[in-house]
């Protein structure tokens, strides 16, 4: 098993300023390399055919919306599953949460690991380790070790940090994440179409809004 993880988002609560109302972290998985192969190979043979056009990485943020659907309508039959966790963030009331980005990251993704402890089996963990990632500083040690020892079983067989603009499977997670976290920006004109195209993929989208 090998999974690939990104987010879409910030961890500000500013509404009015300009922070996102929610917030979403995805784990893209496969159940084996070759299916995570055959995917990137997919992929890679969209940005040779839009090499021009695409100009650097894929990124759901940077695309228009004619290439966002034309990407995930070649990978929408290919073999991975979706599971994902949607912040709400009017609903978060824990103040650690609000003022620390460190911990609201590390927060969340756990949350979104913890949930699905039962679904992980001895699984590779990628994620975006490019720049400054939130990641990367807030997670190693826990994913390597905190994890494992509270499930009793070895759900985490290794994490690396990739470079997403070497990385298709990254590239492939980021516009997972942008697709569903669009679907809640209701003030978008194309809200909807991006998790309709990959719907099938979806297996759970577990809606975070507790008061903690």
């Amino acid at each position: 098993m090998i999974i690939f993880i990104d987010e879409s988002g910030d961890a500000g609560f500013k509404v009015i300023k300009g922070s996102s109302e929610s917030f979403v972290i995805v784990l893209v998985i496969f159940d084996n390399e070759i299916d995570a192969e055959t995917t990137a190979k997919t992929i890679d043979n969209f940005k040779d055919k839009h090499r021009e056009s695409l100009r650097s990485e894929i990124k759901f943020n940077k695309l228009k919306k004619s290439k966002r659907l034309a990407f995930l309508n070649i990978i929408k039959d290919s073999k991975f599953r979706i599971r994902a966790i949607v912040v709400q963030k009017e609903f978060i009331e824990t103040s650690n949460i609000k003022t620390d980005s460190k911990f609201y990251y590390k927060f969340f993704l756990r949350q979104l690991l913890e949930h699905n402890s039962d679904t992980l089996i001895d699984a590779k963990l990628r994620l975006d380790g490019s720049g400054e990632s939130k990641f990367k500083k807030a997670m190693n040690v826990y994913l390597r070790q905190d994890l494992n020892n509270k499930a009793k079983k070895r759900i985490i067989r290794d994490i690396q940090f990739v470079n997403s603009k070497n990385n298709s499977l990254i590239q492939l997670a980021d516009m997972i994440a942008g697709s569903i976290h669009r679907y809640y920006q209701k003030d978008k004109n194309d809200s909807k179409v991006y998790k309709q195209t990959i719907i099938e993929r979806i297996e759970e989208e577990w809606i975070f809004k507790n008061s903690i």
